[in-house]
C-alpha cells in the first residue's frame, strides 16, 4: 500500500518566498503533500480553526526560520509561533530548519526591532528542544528537506494519505501500528540484551586458562591414547568461525581435531573422546559463548559470543610509541 504524507509548511512570507518554494519543490519530489497557509494568516477565530485543522490533518510539522518572527496577534504572539505551539501541544511530529548564521542576513530580511529581534531569539530558543536541522540558503535548505523528510516514517510513523482502492480499514490498520510498535519495541529489548555480557562465575575457566582434552589415534595398528592441553581461548578461536550460522557437535568435533593435529600428531587422524567434546560444549554454554538447540543440537554463537570472537580474531593495528616499541592498539 503506496502512502503519501501530508507536511504542515509553518514559516513567514515576505522574508522566505523563494525558500518556501524550493522546499515545496522537495517534498512533492518526494511524493508528499506540502500544505500551509502563508496566505492566509489566522487574524480572525475562523480562519485560526481552519489552520488547526489543517495541521491536524498533517502527519508532519515542518518550520523554516530565519530572520524575522513574522506579523503578531492582539496578544504579541507570532502567527507563526502559534502555529508551532499547536503542533506541540497536539503531539505533531516536529522538525524546524534554522537559519545556521542569522546575523548574516540582510537588513530588509531581518527585524528592525529590540522587541521583534528579542521574541525571534526566545522563539528560536523553544524550537532548539526539539528534532532542528540548518541552512545557509535555498540549495542547502532542500536538501536538508529532502534528507530528514526521508527518513521521518521510520522515525515516526504516521497514518498518511493513501488512494481510495488502495485504503484498508482504520482497525485493521491501527493494528499494523500497534504491531510494527510492538516489535520495535522488542528488538529494542533484544539488542539490549545482546548487548549486555553475561554474569559468569569469578571461578570458571577462561581466557587464556587451559584445560586438559583426551583423544587418540592408531598407528601401524596400535592404539594410542593421549592428552593434550589448550587454552580456552585457542579452542574459541578455532570453532567460534564455524558457529555464526550454526554447527553440529560431529562437525565440531572435526574442526577441533584437525586444529589438534600438529607435529608428531600430524596425519595421523586423531579423534577426541566424546568425553573431550561434551567438556568443551559445556563450557562453552557457561561463558556465555554460545547456545545449543535444535533437532540437530546444533552449536551457534550467542550474540556475547559474536562480539568475543571479533575481539580475538580481528586484525588490530601495530603502532610505536615514542620508544619505538611496538604496541597493541
Amino acid at each position: 500500500m503506496e502512502k503519501r504524507y501530508q507536511v504542515f509548511v509553518s514559516s513567514t512570507y515576505e522574508d522566505l518566498q523563494e525558500e518556501r518554494k524550493a522546499v515545496m519543490q522537495a517534498l512533492l519530489e518526494l511524493d508528499c503533500i506540502p500544505a500551509g497557509m502563508e496566505l492566509f494568516p489566522a487574524s480572525s477565530e475562523e480562519q485560526w480553526s481552519l489552520i488547526k485543522r489543517v495541521v491536524d490533518d498533517s502527519d508532519y510539522y515542518l518550520l523554516i526560520l530565519a530572520g524575522r518572527y513574522g506579523s503578531c496577534n492582539e496578544s504579541g504572539m507570532g502567527y507563526t509561533e502559534m502555529e508551532y505551539q499547536y503542533a506541540l501541544e497536539t503531539g505533531k511530529p516536529i522538525i524546524s530548519f534554522l537559519h545556521r548564521t542569522p546575523g548574516k542576513i540582510s537588513a530588509d530580511r531581518t527585524e528592525d526591532t529590540p522587541e521583534g529581534k528579542e521574541k525571534l531569539a526566545a522563539f528560536r530558543k523553544l524550537t532548539q528542544k526539539k528534532l532542528v536541522k540548518y541552512w545557509t540558503n535555498k540549495d542547502s535548505l532542500a536538501l536538508a528537506v529532502t534528507a530528514s523528510i526521508a527518513k521521518l516514517p521510520k522515525q515516526f510513523p504516521a497514518v498518511g494519505w493513501v488512494k481510495a482502492d488502495q485504503a484498508v480499514d482504520n482497525g485493521i490498520y491501527k493494528q499494523l501500528l500497534d504491531a510494527q510498535g510492538e516489535i520495535q519495541a522488542l528488538r529494542e529489548s533484544l539488542s539490549r540484551i545482546g548487548n549486555q555480557v553475561p554474569d559468569i562465575p569469578k571461578d570458571l575457566a577462561r581466557g587464556e586458562d587451559f584445560v586438559t582434552l583426551d583423544f587418540w589415534y592408531n598407528d601401524e595398528d596400535k592404539h594410542y591414547s593421549k592428552k593434550t592441553s589448550v587454552s580456552w581461548n585457542y579452542i574459541f578461536q578455532t570453532v567460534s568461525p564455524y558457529l555464526s550460522e550454526g554447527c553440529t557437535a560431529d562437525e565440531m568435533k572435526r574442526h577441533m581435531e584437525a586444529a589438534l593435529e600438529w607435529d608428531e600428531y600430524l596425519f595421523l587422524g586423531i579423534n577426541l573422546t566424546t568425553a573431550s567434546i561434551q567438556k568443551i560444549r559445556i563450557q562453552l554454554i557457561a561463558l556465555g559463548l554460545i547456545r545449543a538447540g535444535g533437532e540437530r543440537g546444533v552449536w551457534i554463537l550467542t550474540e556475547y559470543g559474536e562480539r568475543e570472537m571479533a575481539r580475538l580474531l580481528a586484525e588490530h593495528r601495530i603502532l610505536k610509541d615514542s620508544t619505538e616499541e611496538a604496541v597493541l592498539v
